[in-house]
């Protein structure tokens, strides 16, 4: 192991149990720190603006209709502005097990003709979980729902290890171009992506480009051309398309919320319910406890009891780890202000519902889902706790965490 990246995740790990300590003895948490970057894949600004590029390119799809953007929209917070609802395991559309995830694409095989799929016929497939924000895999050794983006990232089409340790946004960034549900025909590979790229005219389906990329593309006007000038020469591979859209995700920093203001030294930036909800958040709601400053996730798994393990066993299904059965990642709440929808399986889609039931709030307030099995200890029922007030907790999680670049769709 690169002893580099030790000291980069051990560092993040640092800094949650820091922040932690602080809070309990009432000091402030540190600010939200760069991103870590491993040494094999530098940051720089040719590899950003192709990986900015590429994260926007629908032509990185098999039928030119999805891009790594289409899910992941910026004035989201990163998440998907079109959840879809699925019928769940039972196949039955409006019943209690149905998900809210995102739209794929229509199953076709390896030519490219549609078949029909078993649940969704000749319509758009679904993701089997909602599409988790970008900003939560920037800190995290290990992305996606269940941490099969592994940290140590292994290239596709040689099988060696391209990063060791810290790779998990580049494991995440070839997930969905290969997945015939999200992006991909069934049976493509990574030799037909880049055959692709060689031959297509960058962004040529897109509209409204930014300043960076119009620039970009006066001077290289094709994929082999970007990524030469990008890597040094014309090759264009799985991990060069990673590492690209790795680095440019990692300039993703969303540190202008009124939170941060706050921590850095300007109490007026939030509301008095705002700076009330984040009060609680700390103590009697013992949020901070999964949902860390400054990075308001602990990057770990956990099951909430949302629904039965025998629907979506989580984590489980990656490590094989029956004490894993149920859990799912943590996500930062940083954003979570703009998200259409929250939790892995999409089904709430409001922070604070009041008195009434289905918000977020609601499943806090009762301590968990309703599915005992494997539900997580550190999950107690809010409701009734002296002092409680969601609505200010839900202010502070849904305003005081959104940076207002992000809601404003600036670059």
């Amino acid at each position: 192991m690169n002893p580099t990246h030790k000291t980069l995740f051990g560092l993040i790990i640092a800094i949650g149990t820091i922040s932690g300590t602080a809070l309990a003895q009432g000091g402030p948490p540190p600010p939200l720190p760069p991103p870590p970057v491993p040494t094999e894949n530098p940051i720089t600004p040719q590899k950003v603006v192709l990986g900015k590029i590429l994260f926007f390119e629908e032509q990185l799809s098999s039928d030119d209709t999805t891009a790594c953007a289409t899910c992941h929209v910026p004035t989201a917070g990163y998440t998907d502005v079109r959840p879809g609802a699925g019928p769940g395991p039972d196949g039955i559309p409006q019943t209690p097990d149905d998900t809210f995830t995102s739209l794929g694409v229509i199953r076709a095989d390896l030519i490219g003709d549609y078949q029909a799929d078993p649940v969704f016929g000749f319509d758009v497939q679904l993701t089997g979980r909602r599409t988790p924000d970008v900003f939560g895999s920037l800190y995290a050794p290990d992305t996606f729902w269940d941490g099969r983006g592994t940290s140590t990232f292994i290239d596709p089409q040689t099988g060696f290890v391209s990063i060791a340790v810290g790779g998990g946004l580049e494991s995440q960034a070839v997930g969905p171009p290969m997945s015939d549900a999200e992006m991909a025909h069934e049976n493509r590979d990574w030799g037909m992506l880049t055959t692709k790229l060689a031959q297509v005219r960058p962004m040529a389906l897109a509209t409204d480009l930014t300043v960076d990329i119009v620039s970009a593309l006066l001077t290289d006007s094709t994929y082999p051309e970007l990524f030469e000038n990008a890597f040094g020469t014309t090759a264009i591979t799985a991990e060069r398309v990673a590492f690209a859209i790795a680095a440019y995700e990692r300039t993703l920093v969303p540190n202008q919320s009124p939170w941060d203001q706050m921590i850095a030294g300007n109490p007026g930036a939030m509301t008095q319910d705002q700076r009330e909800g984040w009060m609680q958040f700390n103590s009697i709601a013992r949020c901070n406890l999964c949902h860390t400053p400054p990075f308001f996730t602990d990057n770990q798994f956990h099951n909430m009891g949302l629904r039965p393990i025998a629907e979506d066993n989580g984590r489980q299904g990656f490590t094989g780890l029956f004490a894993d059965r149920g859990k799912f990642k943590t996500p930062s709440l940083r954003n979570a202000g703009l998200r259409q929808r929250f939790f892995h399986n999409g089904q709430a889609n409001v922070l604070n519902n009041g008195p009434a039931a289905g918000g977020v709030d609601d499943i806090y307030i009762a301590g968990g889902g309703p599915n005992a099995d494997n539900r997580d200890p550190l999950l107690l029922p809010l409701g009734g706790v002296p002092g409680i007030n969601m609505a200010q907790i839900m202010d502070f999680v849904g305003n005081g965490l959104t940076d207002p670049r992000i809601a404003a769709g600036l670059p």
